[in-house]
């Protein structure tokens, strides 16, 4: 791995996620299990094309299962999970019915989803989809694509995934609010944990704004994050050479392509970042600032929801569980009005009444959800 990266000057030592400890012990375990010999380190690929070499801890290996663990690294970007150590036990299982070759769940310290909205179903376990593809990724290179060579047909390898210190690493976590009971979640989306702090994050955003304003452009896209980007390119179909993260600092990034001289800003987010910005906040990290529920609520009053649809809305611990219950009533038009509100609180932020703003919201699978009044008209010009 290229242990650091530098931002403003300053050294930073890159870390690596519970997702890629827990995908780390599985491989570990199931080549133990299935040699019944101990591993001094494992390597795994990452979704960032980073190569991770780490090593095995607490192993205990017999003829039924096989247990190591490998201990949460957070690199300068220390978190509430740094230093933990993340369990995986191997062990051959019947089969459950139509059951898979590879079934992972959750043990002692990993969460239960309870509430809907999440990525992950409820009553499963808190381990998410990029995580839980790295797992099996990693367990198939030991074991190739067809396991029934190493497994009799009639059984399935079972991965459990525990962290014995998670229960009380979790109560200082979102994890409660969220509705994941009993444990922390098996996160990360690159495998790779970036340490920036907030200051040398900021810098390092703006320095892309600022390069590519020096390429002669005068129009930007502003995302969130990976999600943002997939959603201008797959359902927009636009060239992400225009495409700039902002992270949660959306005053901020708004503020600087406007001292850069941008002159048409499109903005494309998931509505749980945006539904902030259309009530003037402008950095949306949950930390900060989450009123997610309360301006949801009060713009489907102002619509004329009844109080026991509101109520329903209230008991949503993300937007997304919010979105869930709205598709299926007659107020998706909240939508639109959250849009133009956002464009609305966007411009008024710039104070520049000759840059053009349009806004796009997407649900949590990146597909269309809504976009301000001028949406479209702004998007030509990124053909």
């Amino acid at each position: 791995m290229e242990e650091y990266v530098y931002i403003d000057g300053k050294k930073y030592r890159r870390g690596y996620t519970t997702g890629s400890c827990a995908a780390a012990a599985s491989k570990a375990a199931t080549y133990m299990l299935f040699t019944q010999k101990k591993l001094k380190e494992v390597n795994i690929d990452t979704p960032k094309g980073i190569y991770l070499t780490l090593k095995p801890e607490n192993i205990e290996i017999n003829k039924e299962y096989a247990i190591c663990s490998i201990q949460k690294d957070g690199g300068d970007d220390i978190d509430a999970t740094h230093t933990m150590d993340i369990f995986a036990k191997a062990e051959i299982i019947d089969r459950q019915n139509e059951g898979e070759d590879i079934y992972v769940t959750g043990g002692i310290g990993v969460g239960t989803v309870t509430k809907k909205g999440l990525k992950v179903e409820v009553g499963k376990s808190a381990i998410n989809p990029v995580p839980m593809n790295m797992i099996k990724t990693e367990i198939h290179k030991v074991l190739g694509t067809d396991l029934n060579t190493y497994i009799d047909k009639t059984k399935t390898l079972k991965i459990t995934i525990y962290a014995p210190q998670g229960v009380e690493i979790a109560k200082k976590t979102f994890n409660p609010r969220l509705g994941i009971v009993g444990g922390i979640s098996i996160l990360g989306t690159s495998g790779i944990v970036e340490p920036m702090s907030d200051e040398g994050w900021k810098k390092s955003l703006s320095i892309e704004l600022e390069m590519k304003r020096a390429q002669g452009l005068d129009k930007i896209i502003l995302v969130p994050g990976n999600h943002g980007e997939e959603f201008i390119q797959n359902e927009l179909g636009l060239d992400i050479k225009y495409v700039v993260r902002m992270s949660n600092f959306v005053g901020y990034m708004l503020m600087e392509a406007k001292r850069m001289g941008y002159k048409k800003i499109l903005l494309a987010g998931h509505i749980g970042k945006f539904i902030k910005v259309s009530a003037g906040i402008f950095h949306t990290h949950s930390k900060v600032a989450d009123a997610r529920n309360e301006i949801m609520i009060s713009n489907l009053a102002l619509m004329g929801a009844p109080l026991e649809f509101l109520q329903e809305i209230d008991k949503c611990v993300t937007a997304e569980g919010a979105v869930e219950i709205i598709d299926q009533s007659e107020y998706t038009g909240v939508y639109e009005i959250l849009c133009n509100k956002c464009r609305d609180r966007v411009k008024q932020h710039l104070g520049d009444e000759n840059i053009e703003v349009g806004v796009y919201m997407f649900r949590m699978d990146k597909s269309y959800l809504a976009k301000s009044d001028n949406a479209d008209s702004i998007v030509e010009v990124f053909r």
